[in-house]
């Protein structure tokens, strides 16, 4: 059965598509061979994520930057190994989303259209590098979004952004 809005008319699923996609910024910068270490390292890889989204002049139309901080540090004596940061835009077409939806759809759905590719250029870039290629695991972005809110709530100044 369809859903209805308050006129009657039937509601419309929604409707996103990716209209552009790029990388914005890109930095790697391999720390060990620069030091020259040699011999056998472990890799500790830390992955920090930062989700930006914003409405754009042209009607129905939305940017996302996903931000990624990668550092990978020897485990034991803490040396960084190499540093990656990648920032990565997409521009989409979102047609039939309630106001009041759209923030997360904006922050869960538009991310996990864009981490094929992000994944892709994370193991491209380390592998060109110079270090194994890094895979990187999938992101839950409904889990970021949450934590996101409820770090949010718990700041008193968070309760005026949020």
């Amino acid at each position: 059965m369809a859903e209805t809005n308050g006129a009657g008319q039937a509601q419309q699923p929604p409707k996103m598509s990716i209209l552009a996609q790029f990388i914005r910024d890109l930095s790697f910068e391999n720390i060990l061979s620069q030091k020259g270490v040699t011999g056998e390292v472990q890799p500790d890889v830390q992955v920090q994520v930062n989700l930006d989204a914003k409405k754009r002049t042209a009607e129905n139309q939305y940017e996302v930057v996903m931000k990624l901080k990668i550092e990978s540090k020897a485990k034991g004596s803490n040396d960084v190994l190499f540093l990656m940061e990648l920032d990565y835009a997409g521009v989409f077409s979102i047609e039939n989303v309630p106001e009041e939806q759209m923030h997360p759809f904006l922050l869960i759905e538009c991310p996990r259209m864009l981490f094929p590719f992000v994944r892709r250029i994370v193991s491209d870039v380390s592998r060109d590098g110079g270090f194994p290629p890094l895979n990187l695991e999938t992101i839950d972005f409904l889990a970021l979004y949450r934590n996101e809110i409820a770090r949010r709530q718990a700041t008193p100044e968070g309760t005026a952004q949020a």
